[in-house]
């Protein structure tokens, strides 16, 4: 390559050297030729004749692309080229200098030849060229002998990576029995060398391992089927070596590998099979309906779906006896019991079954049918069981109050083994514990141990246990249901007490009641009733019973003109017999009223209970409503009397609960003029002391002996008060309002005499403390409290006396 370059620079300098140019002719600025190479040229101008001209210099320029090898391996920097201009005239006067990417550090110049080098092996791969500015100046002036010129030098390619897959290792499946070029998957390796020089990069692909089961494209790495009916039941699983390689395969390439792993998929290639052809069972006659007696199994072996087995049993001696499922997990067949077994009836039972499968592949039936049968022998085996009733259930009736002993029924059962033991039969106390029934123990006969009452228990449901005489272990049993039949043993009646209005204009002939009967016997479907009158009222000029036949029954008006200040309430006897047998009858009374009634009919007055039975009230509605108002007049009451007791109450609750009453208000009195804030008739005159309101925030102060009433003219009194009023008027301390204030005065010449607590214990007589009672409801308890004094003084000076 580098003997190529430097021909290629020699041809160069050649051509130019022959070139011929004009010395008329202005030069152009720098171009670049169509050749691709870069031409500079220079203008000198000079004095020929006194006239003014220019000559053109040539010179020669660099290669706009130069190639340097990847990968150089030489002790010495590798030769790139060599720049060179038609001014350098050999006397070392230009410089050459180099700049833009590696230069100085990967790329060097000889400023006075111009050669480039390589200072360090390139990568392509790392970096495929270079692009680089050169210049030529003077080496003494530095100022450019022409413009600067830009070049590439490119990395050339040689084949130094080898083919890689990316995606490696590969998966891939295949369905078993493919025809040969069937696709099974595709590779793809990948080359970082220059696909456009050389065949570096051209791959190739082949197989090292696999063969002959699998093929490769050699240009675009699909893999096929190679070998056809490959057998997944024979080798499922494949490992393919492909390798790729560059220089089209050529004798030293660089190869890479790759490891393409296939699996066969499985198709339903393969008909299941019985692993013999003859399969023997034994089962207890015993077993129950639906338990398994017994499992076979059909190998396939295909995998997956393609390996489900149907069983089904061929038509023949075991079909109606039973049945075969098949087993998801494990594919066996289960022979299911449909029917009781009996040895004593039969002893064994032969049937084919058929295995064959659920999902069929149509490429594949030309091998054969997909089928496989085998036979089942099942033979059972005795066992002791116990008996048998004939019947799985009973039913008995028997009618109500039949004497006792009397049989209702049998039941029977068996013992079908071979030996034929005999049956004892027993009733289970756990479901007669009142010991209605009776049972013999040999014959199986059921009757009667007590009277039976339809009323009380309507249905019986009793449990008869059947034993093995040779085997008592060995038990059975049955149910039996005894039914009581009723007997007409209850008279009708009345369906309801009828409350009958006639109206005072009722016609001739008008029905005004219709009513029925009920019985307490059973069934009542199917009961019938007749209506009559009694034979002491078949005279009775006023009412007659007419039979609807429908178990109804009318009260007819036989006359008109009722009139309720004549006669208001009548009395109709109905004579009622059911059609049971023997019959039963009774007679009932149905109560008439006569009532004002509108001109169609309708009531309008009558008595209290009279008016309200249209809307459907009864006596004892209106007893309850009438209770209801009354009470609530009472809570009215007492709601009221409570809230006047409340006003009335002081806020001493209770004897020890003595505190003050601290009351504020904003309302500023009127002084000493004002004559209405208080009455002074208040300390004058104690009678009026229950008209006014009291001091609630006090004890009042009690006094023992009489109190007579205080003078109204007294002018002592007044004097205390007046005293006591400017002391109150100058005191700082009072309130900022009026207030009411209580003075404790005795006044002179007082009938009462001294009211001193000493004095009063020395009083001999008896103290009279009624007069507290007429001060009102707050001084009640007051006076009860000494009001019990004097009793009690009584009661010890007594006793002092008796001592």
């Amino acid at each position: 390559m580098l003997t190529r370059n430097c021909l290629l620079l020699f041809l160069w300098i050649l051509v130019n050297e022959g070139s011929v140019f004009s010395s008329r002719q202005p030069s152009p600025p720098l171009g670049r030729s169509r050749s691709g190479r870069e031409r500079g040229r220079s203008s000198v101008g000079s004095m020929r004749n006194g006239v003014a001209g220019f000559q053109r210099v040539k010179r020669g320029w660099v290669w706009n692309q130069f190639f340097v090898l990847e990968e150089y391996m030489g002790s010495d920097p590798q030769y790139v080229g060599k720049l060179h201009t038609d001014l350098d005239k050999g006397d070392s006067s230009v410089k050459y200098t180099l700049s833009g990417e590696g230069a100085g550090s990967i790329f060097t110049i000889d400023q006075t030849t111009g050669d480039i080098h390589a200072l360090r092996s390139l990568d392509r791969e790392e970096k495929p060229y270079y692009t680089l500015r050169a210049q030529a100046v003077d080496i003494d002036t530095n100022i450019p002998l022409e413009p600067e010129s830009e070049f590439v030098i490119k990395v050339q390619d040689i084949n130094d990576n080898e083919p890689k897959f990316l995606e490696g290792p590969y998966t891939a499946s295949v369905p078993e029995m493919s025809p040969v070029g069937t696709y099974v998957t595709q590779v793809t390796a990948t080359d970082a060398d220059d696909p456009t020089y050389g065949n570096s990069a051209r791959v190739v692909y082949s197989i090292l391992h696999g063969q002959p089961y699998f093929s490769v494209d050699p240009k675009t790495g699909v893999i096929k089927t190679a070998l056809p009916n490959m057998d997944r039941e024979v080798k499922e699983e494949y490992q393919v070596l492909i390798q790729a390689k560059d220089m089209g395969g050529q004798l030293g390439g660089l190869a890479g590998t790759t490891i393409v792993n296939i699996t066969l998929s499985d198709v339903n290639d393969n008909p299941p099979r019985f692993s013999k052809s003859f399969f023997h069972l034994r089962v207890p006659e015993s077993s129950p309906m639906g338990s398994a007696v017994g499992r076979i199994k059909a190998h396939d072996l295909d995998i997956g779906r393609n390996a489900e087995v149907e069983y089904t049993i061929v038509p023949g001696d075991g079909g109606a006896m039973f049945d075969i499922t098949t087993n998801e997990h494990n594919q066996e067949g289960i022979i299911i019991l449909k029917r009781p077994l009996d040895y004593e009836t039969k002893k064994a039972y032969t049937f084919k079954v058929e295995a064959s499968n659920a999902h069929l592949d149509p490429r594949f039936q030309s091998f054969g049918a997909f089928k496989d049968t085998a036979t089942v022998k099942i033979n059972v085996l005795d066992v002791d069981e116990p008996p048998v009733f004939n019947k799985p259930s009973y039913v008995m009736d028997v009618y109500e109050d039949t004497p006792t002993g009397t049989i209702i029924g049998a039941v029977t059962a068996q013992d079908l083994d071979a030996s034929s033991s005999p049956v004892r039969y027993s009733i289970d106390w756990k479901s007669d514990m009142d010991s209605y029934f009776d049972i013999d123990p040999v014959e199986g006969t059921i009757s009667t141990n007590e009277l039976l009452d339809r009323e009380n228990i309507a249905q019986h449901n009793i449990s008869v246990v059947a034993t093995k005489l040779n085997s008592p272990v060995l038990t059975s049993r049955v149910a039996v249901t005894v039914h009581i039949q009723d007997i007409n043993e209850f008279p009708p009646e009345l369906a309801s007490p009828y409350e009958t209005f006639v109206c005072e204009n009722a016609k001739v002939g008008q029905v005004i009641q219709i009513f029925s009967a009920k019985d307490q016997d059973l069934p009542s479907a199917g009961q019938q009733f007749s209506f009559r009158t009694s034979k002491e009222d078949v005279k009775n000029k006023n009412f007659t019973i007419r039979d609807f036949k429908n178990n109804t029954a009318g009260i007819v008006t036989k006359r008109s003109g009722f009139r309720r200040r004549l006669q208001e309430i009548y009395f109709l006897p109905v004579v009622i017999e059911d059609n049971g047998y023997p019959p039963k009858s009774s007679t009932g009374t149905l109560t008439i009223r006569v009532c004002g009634c509108e001109l169609d009919g309708s009531l309008l007055t009558c008595s209290a209970e009279a008016i309200f039975l249209p809307v459907g009230l009864s006596t004892g509605a209106l007893i309850a409503i009438l209770l209801c108002i009354v009470i609530l007049l009472v809570i009215v009451v007492l709601y009221v009397g409570l809230r006047r007791q409340k006003k009335k109450e002081t806020l001493m609750s209770s004897k020890e609960d003595i505190r003050d009453n601290v009351i504020h208000y904003d309302d500023e009195g009127g002084g000493e003029e004002d004559t209405h804030a208080f009455d002074m008739g208040t300390l004058r005159n104690p009678k009026v002391i229950k008209e006014n309101l009291y001091r609630r925030d006090i004890k009042p102060e009690m006094q023992r002996g009489p109190r007579p009433p205080a003078s109204q003219d007294s002018s002592d009194i007044r004097d205390f008060i007046n005293q006591r009023l400017k002391e109150h008027d100058t005191d700082n301390s009072a309130p900022p309002y009026d207030s009411l204030a209580t003075y404790a005065y005795e006044g002179d010449g007082s009938v009462a005499e001294s009211l001193s607590s000493i004095e009063s214990l020395a009083v001999d007589f008896e103290e009279d403390y009624d007069y507290l009672s007429d001060w009102g409801p707050h001084f009640k308890t007051l006076a009860g409290i000494f009001g019990e004094q004097p009793e009690t003084y009584s009661d010890s000076t007594n006793t002092e006396n008796t001592h």
